[in-house]
């Protein structure tokens, strides 16, 4: 059994609110789950400590069975010291599309023919 612990979302619209759960991987997202380790409001403040509220212990006790956290999951483990923080690395999130590379090409055409004109 491929046991993962993630996020289920509740809350109304617009107004999410999510519960960390550990169940197996093939439940859906809001349905069945084994056990109920925490919560996540992102609608509080970033630094607030109400945001991510978890038992650790019973985190790591599942992570010790083999469980898997999902990334967002991952992230606040890191955050709070259970895990080691894993180099992430997106080498293509700072290149440019094509719209903005053609608009800085013709920004720079326009600037050397500003320059060469003074």
């Amino acid at each position: 059994m491929s046991m993962k612990i993630r996020l289920a979302r509740g809350g109304s619209k617009k107004r999410p609110h999510y519960s960390v759960v550990a169940t197996d991987s093939r439940n859906p997202r809001d349905g069945r789950f084994l056990e109920k380790l925490g919560t996540y409001d992102p609608m509080l403040p970033k630094d607030h400590e109400g945001r991510v509220k978890m038992d650790l212990d019973r985190v790591k006790h599942w992570l010790g069975l083999g469980a898997q956290p999902t990334d967002r999951v991952a992230r606040m483990l890191e955050a709070a010291g259970v895990l080691a923080k894993k180099v992430r690395s997106n080498p293509k999130s700072a290149i440019p599309g094509k719209t903005m590379a053609e608009r800085a090409k013709k920004r720079a055409e326009r600037d050397a023919a500003v320059a060469a004109a003074e």
